[in-house]
């Protein structure tokens, strides 16, 4: 159940008030916090939070009140999706100059790695250097067993070989699997041995 905004302004002033006191705020205190002139509202929006276990409450206790197991894991995940994120200041030009223009957004790699059947993998060669995926490079890939026509996928060829390529079908029931450097030929086998094992979804090269 979705918290309204009333009671996510309720859990929050609750949960810094807990952080820098140490104990939970009375009725009256959260009343004045959200200047509600009424504890029956503030017993109301605690009623709501208990149900949806949001906040955990003792009965004839003065300052009883606690973060549910459901905000703490909310709050925990999203704390561990802002640690992965990083400043989006603009675009920067590779070919003429072009104005700087300050942006103020983020770049968070939960888009990348928040999925559990994402994994990575260490390239070794230059069979896709024409696509820009070096020697060295890491890359991130989304396991999936279906797969389109040009994506770059790894695949397990007969049984015995992982490789990174772009993935073609063939006619009579063959696969093709291209590489992006004009010095190797592509692989052409049997569709039945080849498993496709995930797709790229990118690629990380660090250079220090």
């Amino acid at each position: 159940m979705a918290l309204t905004r009333r009671q996510k302004q309720v859990l929050d002033l609750i949960a810094k008030f807990v952080d820098e006191n140490g104990y939970s705020p009375s009725y009256e205190e959260l009343a004045q916090g959200l200047n509600l002139a009424s504890l029956a509202t503030v017993h109301k929006h605690i009623s709501a939070l208990t149900t949806k276990n949001y906040l955990k409450r003792g009965f004839n206790q003065s300052r009883s009140l606690e973060l549910g197991p459901k905000y703490v894991h909310e709050n925990r995940r999203h704390r561990d999706a802002a640690a992965l994120e990083i400043p989006l200041l603009g675009r920067i030009a590779a070919g003429m100059p072009v104005e700087a223009v300050e942006q103020h957004a983020t770049l968070s790699f939960a888009d990348f790695v928040g999925h559990p059947g994402t994994f990575a993998l260490e390239v070794r060669g230059e069979s896709m250097i024409g696509d820009h995926i070096c020697d060295g490079d890491m890359v991130l890939v989304e396991r999936a067993n279906e797969v389109r026509d040009g994506e770059i996928v790894v695949a397990l060829v007969e049984g015995a070989e992982t490789t990174l390529k772009r993935f073609y079908r063939e006619p009579g029931g063959k696969v093709r699997l291209q590489p992006a450097n004009a010095a190797l030929q592509p692989i052409i086998v049997p569709a039945a041995d080849v498993q496709i094992q995930g797709r790229l979804l990118a690629v990380l090269r660090k250079y220090k």
